[in-house]
């Protein structure tokens, strides 16, 4: 029964770096490569990811710079990024393309303050699910004569503390963002 535990806990770590993921794609003041991760790019006849095409850096704090590994993908690069309406101004220079991010008004800084407590929701009904299906699973076993009350109870204790451990971890990564979404 503690691989219970064991796998609740996996899930739960899952679910935090899913949440650190997701957060990646919500714009802050400055640049940040991990701002282009959800966008494909059709080369070579297939969708791939822009970062399997090209290099992303941030040379300064409001600007990306994408250099494609092969030259000739710089056109269909530059119109995907505009394609995907993410609100930045695109330059292409030759064999590169440059990304001004402009700064965000107090307007959509709270709208991305909101949108980090929402993923942050998200991850925390994730967690509790896995509590929920923990304890579910406990409940059953009790019912069918496998585990006793005590060993139940001890195990639905190890999973509320782990709920509550990443409950917490979860608040902190979202105080984090917001923190440097409302940076000026």
């Amino acid at each position: 029964m503690a691989e219970i535990v064991e796998t609740a806990e996996k899930k739960m770590e899952d679910a935090v770096e899913h949440l650190k993921v997701e957060l990646n794609n919500i714009r802050t003041g400055r640049a940040n490569p991990a701002m282009l991760d959800s966008v494909m790019v059709e080369v070579y006849g297939t969708k791939m990811r822009l970062r399997d095409v090209a290099t992303i850096s941030s040379p300064e704090s409001r600007q990306l710079l994408i250099t494609p590994f092969d030259q000739g993908n710089t056109g269909a690069i530059g119109k995907q990024i505009e394609a995907e309406n993410l609100g930045f101004q695109i330059v292409t220079e030759g064999n590169l393309i440059r990304i001004s991010v402009p700064a965000m008004d107090e307007n959509v800084r709270k709208e991305m303050v909101k949108q980090c407590k929402k993923k942050g929701e998200e991850g925390k009904l994730s967690i509790r699910n896995v509590r929920r299906e923990c304890n579910d699973f406990l409940r059953k076993h009790k019912a069918d004569g496998d585990i006793s009350e005590d060993m139940e109870r001890t195990h639905e204790k190890e999973v509320q503390d782990l709920t509550d451990k990443y409950c917490k971890t979860i608040d902190t990564i979202i105080a984090d963002k917001e923190k440097e979404v409302l940076e000026i």
